[in-house]
């Protein structure tokens, strides 16, 4: 049973360490587990641990996870970081899907795969602000009719 009716919002912030993407799924499954969302874990880990990882590879900046339960039945996954240059997989046309041998490139098209629904939001910097994107990827729960 959720302790708290939604919408609730969790953000971690996390340095540029190899370490962070698996605290930050180790924090996620504690929220999930919390609110009595233990279902959503295992796809809500992948997108987390996708997004996570692409932030953690590509960019050279701290990061952050952001997960915030929407109305109605709805978890949001999302990853800040600092470069507002937009994956080509999380681009409006969505980028080709690697070949079958690539040892790489799949992660995004994966999250998309997985999630209800993904955007992306880039941000422009003001004042103390740093700027970057947020990508996002949606999973529902419970009875939506």
């Amino acid at each position: 049973m959720a302790t708290v009716s939604p919408p609730w919002a969790y953000t971690l912030h996390l340095p540029h360490d190899p370490h962070a993407p698996g605290i930050a799924r180790a924090t996620l499954r504690t929220v999930l587990a919390a609110h009595g969302l233990s279902s959503l874990t295992p796809t809500a880990e992948l997108l987390a641990s996708e997004l996570l990882t692409n932030a953690h590879l590509h960019t050279a900046g701290p990061y952050s996870l952001r997960l915030r339960a929407m109305e109605p039945g709805r978890l949001r996954v999302a990853v800040w970081d600092t470069d507002p240059n937009v994956p080509p997989a999380f681009a409006a046309d969505g980028a080709a899907v690697p070949p079958l041998d690539a040892e790489d490139g799949r992660g995004l098209h994966l999250v998309r795969a997985c999630a209800d629904a993904v955007g992306v939001s880039v941000l422009r910097e003001l004042g103390a602000s740093k700027g970057g994107k947020l990508l996002w990827a949606d999973c529902q729960w419970g009875d939506l009719s």
